[in-house]
């Protein structure tokens, strides 16, 4: 309890504990929309694959000093179009293209990194710093957040369509292609601004444990939507409140409590198929009639 007050306290006195609080908000926002989107469409594993492909594109930003979103989306956009056009004009299935092309900018985003004659600090890009962001990283966060919202409130009818029933869709008249493309834009916007608080290789678990938290407990997408950016604020926040407290490694810090969350969910959530402590109360209720 002493030390949930002494987190509370610094909070009022420090600036950069604000920043890194605000941060964590719109990060855990952010990840929790468009999460929902990925984990319908049963792309986990591409967004995993476009959280590492942006490695070259943050290494050459950092050494030309242009804007990381840029090349960062660059990088992005080109490992999806790879991914899908290996995929459609070969026999190997989607996730063999994905682990070739993903692997692939991974190894290259390394190689550029030991080549940057920079002080960045690598551990960083990996694995994040809450506890260390600019106002720059604010308002790139801000900006993609607003950019996030823009995209679900607008298209949020064709991303329902689309992520049920892709066939559907596009015999509908909806550009289906077009629009998985605008999402993995925005996924690698959102994968960016996510860099500073959990790093490349943690930010996959934050765009799909919180949404598939969410998902055991709604039957609703709007639901799960609301639910989901919530268990990504409560994820940024509670691993935030640990990273200060205990000097963990943020982006650990935060990605383990949303694993948590999912835990517990998973036991207790009337949703889940599993329904371990429902079915089981429903069993001793049985018993005693």
């Amino acid at each position: 309890m002493n030390s949930i007050m002494s987190f509370i306290s610094a909070l009022g006195k420090y600036d950069f504990l604000q920043s890194a609080l605000l941060t964590a908000t719109m990060v855990g926002v952010m990840s929790g929309l468009i999460g929902s989107f990925i984990i319908l469409r049963g792309m986990s594993l591409m967004g995993d694959a476009i959280s590492h492909a942006v490695l070259p594109g943050v290494a050459l930003a950092y050494m030309f000093g242009f804007n990381i979103l840029i090349g960062a989306s660059v990088f992005g956009i080109l490992a999806a179009l790879l991914i899908g056009y290996v995929a459609s004009h070969s026999q190997l299935k989607t996730d063999t293209s994905i682990g070739i092309i993903f692997s692939a900018f991974y190894a290259l985003g390394f190689i550029l990194i030991s080549l940057a004659e920079s002080s960045t600090n690598l551990h960083h890009i990996l694995f994040g710093n809450i506890l260390a962001v600019s106002d720059q990283d604010i308002m790139t966060t801000a900006v993609v957040l607003g950019l996030v919202i823009l995209f679900v409130v607008f298209f949020y009818k064709e991303l329902l369509i689309s992520s049920f029933d892709a066939t559907f869709a596009q015999t509908y008249g909806l550009k289906v292609q077009l629009l998985h493309y605008a999402l993995m834009l925005v996924l690698t916007l959102v994968t960016v601004s996510a860099l500073q608080t959990v790093g490349i290789i943690l930010v996959v678990a934050m765009l799909i444990t919180p949404a598939a938290t969410a998902f055991l407990w709604t039957q609703k997408l709007s639901q799960l939507l609301v639910v989901a950016a919530l268990m990504g604020v409560l994820s940024s926040v509670i691993g935030l409140y640990f990273s200060y407290t205990f000097n963990w490694a943020s982006g650990p810090a935060i990605v383990l409590v949303a694993a948590m969350l999912f835990g517990i969910s998973f036991v207790v959530a009337p949703r889940q198929a599993g329904g371990q402590l429902w079915q089981a109360l429903a069993r001793r209720r049985r018993v005693r009639v």
